[in-house]
């Protein structure tokens, strides 16, 4: 049993805590919501989870203290845009000898760093690691079996955490390329926008199997000119989340892309789904880097387009379809 202390009450945070706690380990949450702190410690339930139930040996509290005093294990599950900000209020608890995670997956907006970035300059001497892969936190709530990453330069810190997650309902993978692993979960929420974006449109599986494959391209181009690893973005944290991302309607940035492509406006989108939508906050992040290190990537142009050019959404496909023809 390890003591874990987990940072953010939202879905993923929720799946994380559930799953760990009925894996034999103590947990605690910590929640800026007073609504959801009450729902976790009253009613055992989470309100973005509602197939699931919380276990009785989580605690949930609004003090960072509380929740980090003790802990052997510390997870970050915030949106990325709030991950420094909610840094800063706790990281002078943090000790050299807890074990520091990141759950969150995107980049912050305002520098265009990588979350593995902003530790480094908030946290000072932490040995962390990034925690990433296909994993619906609807599906994890639930023991459905599932495989994860856990990048690290930190050896023990990688045993420390397979250690508290293996189970026959979830495998963990380690991998030392933090930035690969990083990039590959942040891009493509992107690629998921477009690929929501081709069902909103009634485009069809042909338009859908190019645009994942594509997109894949265009992740794993301006991933390792950054710094990771090839073979990163064709495993589970690269093609793997691109996946199920993708795929599936648990997905809030493919719903997003769909409703845009049905002809919804930002705004409108963002208040169908109710929860933070990564792939929105984090287009301009992309497509900025794509010109900083002077990276082709048509398909983020376009959705980049779409959303902040007013380019309509079927004109950009005829765009990507009718570009210069050249070899795969």
């Amino acid at each position: 049993m390890k003591k874990i202390a987990i940072i953010g009450s939202g879905s993923w945070g929720c799946a994380l805590g559930i799953y760990l706690a009925k894996n034999g380990n103590e947990v605690k949450i910590w929640s800026f919501n007073e609504e959801e702190k009450r729902m976790i410690n009253e009613e055992k339930k989470c309100v973005f989870l509602p197939k699931a139930v919380i276990p009785d040996n989580i605690i949930c509290s609004g003090d960072f203290k509380e929740v980090l005093e003790g802990a052997e294990i510390i997870l970050h599950v915030t949106p990325s845009k709030f991950v420094r900000s909610t840094l800063k209020q706790y990281k002078d608890l943090v000790k050299k000898e807890q074990f520091f995670v990141m759950c969150s997956k995107g980049f912050e907006a305002e520098t265009n760093l990588t979350l593995d970035d902003v530790i480094e300059e908030e946290l000072s001497d932490i040995r962390y690691g990034i925690l990433s892969g296909p994993s619906h936190a609807e599906e994890v709530s639930l023991d459905i079996p599932t495989a994860l990453v856990i990048a690290s330069k930190d050896e023990t810190l990688k045993e420390e955490i397979i250690d508290a997650f293996k189970s026959n309902t979830m495998r963990i993978y380690k991998s030392s390329d933090v930035k690969g692993a990083e990039l590959g979960a942040a891009l493509k929420n992107i690629i998921a926008f477009c690929a929501g974006a081709a069902v909103g449109l009634e485009l069809g599986d042909n338009t859908f199997a190019a645009l994942l494959t594509r997109g894949l391209v265009e992740i794993a181009r301006l991933g390792t000119t950054m710094g990771g690893e090839e073979k990163t973005f064709y495993g589970l944290t690269g093609l793997g989340d691109l996946i199920v991302t993708c795929g599936s309607e648990h997905s809030r940035n493919r719903r997003a892309g769909e409703l845009i492509g049905k002809g919804y406006s930002i705004d409108d989108a963002k208040k169908q789904i109710g929860m933070t939508i990564e792939s929105i906050d984090n287009i301009d992040v992309a497509y900025s880097l794509s010109k900083k290190y002077n990276v082709e990537m048509p398909i983020v142009n376009a959705v980049y387009d779409v959303l902040y050019n007013g380019l309509d959404a079927r004109e950009a496909v005829n765009n990507l379809m009718t570009r210069e023809l050249k070899e795969e």
